[in-house]
């Protein structure tokens, strides 16, 4: 659906529709607040499920080490009770950590996941609370993904947006070899410079 410039596409649609989906699960099941569950499911969400699964593994796994990373400083914390102490030392030594494991995983794209899932919760959680906090984070990553995947399972989009989609990351796609080809002459012209200086 078009108006002017603007458009609503099944993408729009089904990313908003994942949020009232988080929303009205988690009011069924009782659960406390859908804020990571419904973050996890918008930013899941693909244009296909292959996308979608691979993207909501990524975030499983990045929110599962953010959240290990956050009960380590829970555990700290219970014990050693200085929160300006641990905000400034333990607090930067666990995202690097965090960002060393994700990354030597080779799961870069779910590291601000996990990063943003340990500040989250480390900050968020009131000196003292149980580590249950944390586990309740990855279950609710799990219902984000589920949502997503489910909505992609049962609303498929036409083929002419698929289409569409397929042009548009065509498109994406040799902006990109440009840029490599590009950045390829200029590393030859330097190795062409250097030779020419010996």
């Amino acid at each position: 659906m078009h108006v002017g410039r603007f458009r609503l596409g099944m993408r729009t649609f089904k990313t908003a529709l994942s949020v009232v989906l988080c929303v009205l699960l988690f009011h069924v099941l009782g659960r406390d607040n859908p804020l990571i569950a419904t973050i996890t499911a918008v930013v899941s969400l693909r244009q296909d499920m292959t996308s979608t699964v691979s993207i909501g593994k990524e975030r499983i796994l990045g929110n599962t080490v953010g959240s290990i990373a956050a009960m380590i400083y829970l555990l700290v914390q219970h014990f050693l009770p200085q929160t300006l102490f641990l905000q400034l030392i333990l607090l930067p030594v666990l995202v690097a950590l965090v960002i060393i494991f994700l990354d030597g995983i080779d799961n870069n794209s779910g590291i601000i996941t996990g990063i943003a899932t340990f500040i989250l919760i480390t900050l968020s959680t009131p000196q003292g609370e149980s580590v249950i906090v944390a586990l309740d984070r990855i279950v609710d990553t799990f219902i984000g993904v589920g949502v997503a995947i489910f909505l992609n399972t049962i609303l498929r989009p036409p083929e002419i947006e698929k289409e569409k989609e397929i042009e548009s990351d065509l498109t994406e796609l040799k902006g990109k070899e440009q840029d490599l080809q590009e950045t390829l002459a200029k590393v030859h012209e330097k190795i062409k410079d250097k030779k020419d200086e010996k």
